[in-house]
């Protein structure tokens, strides 16, 4: 028998996002905004995949910690998630880093972040406590895992991913025994342990924790008084409790959300530029390893009022099509080929232009006759006409940062400085 709203764990439960940090490996994407802000698959923000787990989870009471450059994620927020209702006991606080408990200190760490906030996390009233990476891109029920916690009277719950076992290096890994308990937790170890039984594989952290909030809190309290601590969960948290309490690992196969398309556990970190435009490019394949369109589990997000996608002209080679494309709303695709493409809300494509495993941010502009292929373009981009980009690394290295694997990033200020050395 299911249980009954009043029994889910998720109605005693808050979401602590940790939403602050720049994400540097994404390069320019993140100059003017945290890597939780940037955007992804079409209408969304990354941050959207933490928040509509928890949202579809049953969980009603929300926090998300920002520090850097947080205006464009606290917009966001504002824009998108302000149906939750405070008469209804539901809540999202947005809770930038304001020097609340020093006037020097900012968020020292990611335990710092919650620890900083404790009063607010006490006005909640909740029995949980799920801490959660805002920068990942994943479908999964946070139910699951609390209904583990507490069956396993765990100290942490700690969501983990199966990766090979070697693949494991740039991971925090789980120790277990027999009965999924961590014996050890161990940071990016060079010869990560396997999983018992299955030895070619191991347990890589998430980033998600669960805790009783009791029991969190006085730890938070102890850490903050430890100057030789760095108030990381990673680093001190979770390794104090796996030492000297009950920690145990949750697998991501137990809970993840699948709607029958989904051939497996789906979640990547987009944390590369590399990693960042093929998991948008997938998401065009005929039958894509992610799910947007299962309703069942919505991706909620701030939608824009804008109008249908648009394709004009119909004449030789200046024919408005788009093939294993995605566009969306608001975009005028006028006599402009589009094949493999990602396009984000009011992108414009001029006529004989083509794009081919474009992934266009919201309002890019392409110009006549421009050609692409392969590239990532940043918000409010204006491509010249004529423009060619993935067909010379060498040149467009001139400009543009290109990756190792052949990915071009192109960016306001690039274009600026090109065409102020007069290309």
């Amino acid at each position: 028998m299911k249980p009954t709203p009043n029994d889910r764990l998720s109605n005693r439960t808050m979401a602590f996002v940790l939403a602050g940090g720049r994400g540097s490996r994404l390069k320019e994407l993140t100059d003017n905004r945290a890597k939780p802000a940037v955007y992804f698959g079409g209408k969304t923000r990354i941050v959207d995949f933490a928040l509509s787990n928890a949202l579809n989870s049953g969980i009603r009471k929300m926090a998300i910690a920002t520090q850097y450059k947080a205006h464009s994620l606290i917009r966001h927020c504002q824009r998108g998630w302000g149906f939750l209702r405070a008469e209804r006991n539901e809540y999202l606080d947005i809770l930038p880093a304001s020097q609340r408990m020093d006037e020097e200190k900012w968020y020292l760490g990611t335990a710092d972040a919650v620890a900083q906030n404790i009063d607010i996390i006490d006005s909640y009233d909740v029995e949980y406590i799920v801490v959660l990476a805002g920068d990942h891109i994943y479908k999964m029920d946070y139910e699951i895992m609390l209904q583990q916690h507490v069956n396993t009277d765990a100290d942490v719950t700690i969501g983990c991913l199966t990766v090979p076992r070697m693949e494991a290096t740039a991971f925090g890994v789980m120790h277990c025994d027999e009965t999924d308990r961590i014996t050890d937790f161990l940071e990016k170890p060079a010869d990560p342990p396997g999983i018992p039984g299955d030895p070619d594989n191991a347990l890589a952290s998430m980033g998600i924790y669960v805790f009783k909030w009791s029991f969190l809190r006085e730890l938070l309290i102890n850490d903050m008084a430890d100057d030789n601590s760095s108030h990381d969960f990673g680093h001190d948290i979770v390794p104090y409790v796996v030492k000297n309490g009950k920690a145990q690992a949750h697998r991501f196969l137990d809970s993840c959300v699948q709607s029958g398309l989904e051939t497996e556990p789906y979640w990547r970190d987009v944390g590369t530029i590399d990693a960042f435009w093929q998991a948008n490019i997938d998401l065009t394949k005929f039958t894509p390893p992610l799910d947007l369109y299962d309703n069942s589990w919505p991706i909620w997000t701030y939608a824009e009022s804008v109008p249908p996608a648009k394709f004009i002209h119909n004449e030789e080679k200046r024919r408005g099509a788009a093939v294993s494309s995605m566009v969306s709303g608001g975009c005028i695709i006028s006599g402009s080929e589009i094949s493999e493409s990602l396009l984000f809300t009011g992108v414009h494509s001029h006529s004989f232009s083509s794009l081919h495993q474009v992934v266009a941010l919201p309002y890019v502009d392409v110009g006549r006759e421009a050609k692409l292929s392969k590239c990532v373009i940043d918000r409010g981009v204006q491509i010249p006409d004529g423009l060619v980009v993935g067909q010379d690394p060498v040149e467009d290295a001139k400009w543009f940062r290109v990756t190792d694997s052949g990915v071009v990033l192109i960016t306001k200020k690039m274009i600026a400085a090109r065409a102020a050395a007069g290309e």
